[in-house]
């Protein structure tokens, strides 16, 4: 029998939720990024939160904006997403996008991650952005490697 293409996704808030995406947005955006099935659980968290778990897994001491802890492809897709929204939205700014579209890039981006995708060297990181923009392009939103300041807003 051919592995579930269904997605069992739980999001959990740990943070106030003013300002966040919609369960229903992040399955959309984590369904365009996966390719069978899965069983993944988005969490927004705090800075604090964020930073701790930055540090005590990847030996970062700062909050980071996407963390992605995949625990197996097959299967399906097992795993945890970690979002920090403070950063997200201070990125968002700073780089000009709508936090909305920054949301969906970090959850396809880290979506891609539990699947195995990297970017650890220049070949790998080329093949998961254009990946990225595909997936983001289909779901309506531009190019997230491109900022959409304009040198007149600068």
């Amino acid at each position: 029998m051919p592995p579930s293409k269904r997605l069992n996704l739980s999001v959990q808030y740990a943070c106030d939720k003013a300002g966040l995406p919609t369960r229903e947005a992040v399955r959309r955006w984590a369904r365009a990024a996966l390719a069978g099935g899965g069983e993944v659980t988005v969490r927004f968290v705090d800075a604090e939160e964020g930073q701790a778990l930055n540090r005590d897994y990847r030996g970062k001491d700062y909050a980071t904006n996407v963390l992605s802890f995949p625990y197996d492809t097959e299967p399906v897709v097992l795993g945890d997403m970690v979002i920090c929204p403070a950063v997200v939205a201070g990125e968002a700014a700073e780089q000009g996008k709508a936090v909305e579209a920054h949301y969906a890039h970090l959850v396809v981006h880290g979506m891609l991650h539990l699947q195995g995708w990297d970017h650890d060297d220049d070949v790998e990181a080329q093949a998961m952005e254009n990946k990225e923009r595909e997936i983001l392009a289909a779901l309506g939103y531009p190019d997230p490697y491109v900022s959409e300041l304009t040198p007149a807003a600068l």
